[in-house]
C-alpha cells in the first residue's frame, strides 16, 4: 500500500504560517495541520505523524526538541537560518521543497 509524504509546517504567526504553507505545498506530498505554538506543533505531531516537519527559524531549537520528543524520526526542515538538529535548511522560501526531499541545494558555475 501506498501512501502520500505528510508535511507539518510549524510558524510562530498567522501571516507567516499562510506564507510558509505556500511556499511548502506540492503534488508530491500531502500537507497537513499547521501549528503557530510549541504545544500546538506537539499535539499535531502526535496526532498527524508527519513524515517531516517544517519549521520557521524563530521557533528555533526548542521546537525540534520538542518534536523529537514527540516523534524521534521525524525529519526536520528550519527555514531562515541554520539551527542545531535540524536534518536540513531551507534559507529561504524557495528552497523549502528541494529541502523536504532532500536534494542539494544549486552549486556554483558548472565546469
Amino acid at each position: 500500500m501506498c501512501r502520500a509524504l505528510k508535511v507539518l509546517c510549524a510558524a510562530s504567526g498567522r501571516d507567516r504560517m499562510v506564507e510558509l504553507k505556500k511556499a511548502t505545498v506540492s503534488t508530491n506530498w500531502e500537507l497537513v495541520g499547521g501549528a503557530s505554538s510549541l504545544a500546538e506543533l506537539v499535539e499535531q505531531v502526535e496526532s498527524w505523524r508527519p513524515d517531516v516537519v517544517v519549521i520557521d527559524e524563530p521557533l528555533g531549537a526548542e521546537a525540534i526538541q520538542a518534536v523529537r520528543s514527540a516523534r524521534e524520526r521525524v525529519r526536520i526542515v528550519t527555514v531562515g537560518a541554520p539551527v542545531e538538529d535540524a536534518d536540513e535548511n531551507a534559507s529561504s522560501l524557495e528552497e523549502i521543497r528541494a529541502a523536504v526531499l532532500g536534494l542539494p541545494k544549486p552549486g556554483g558555475p558548472i565546469r
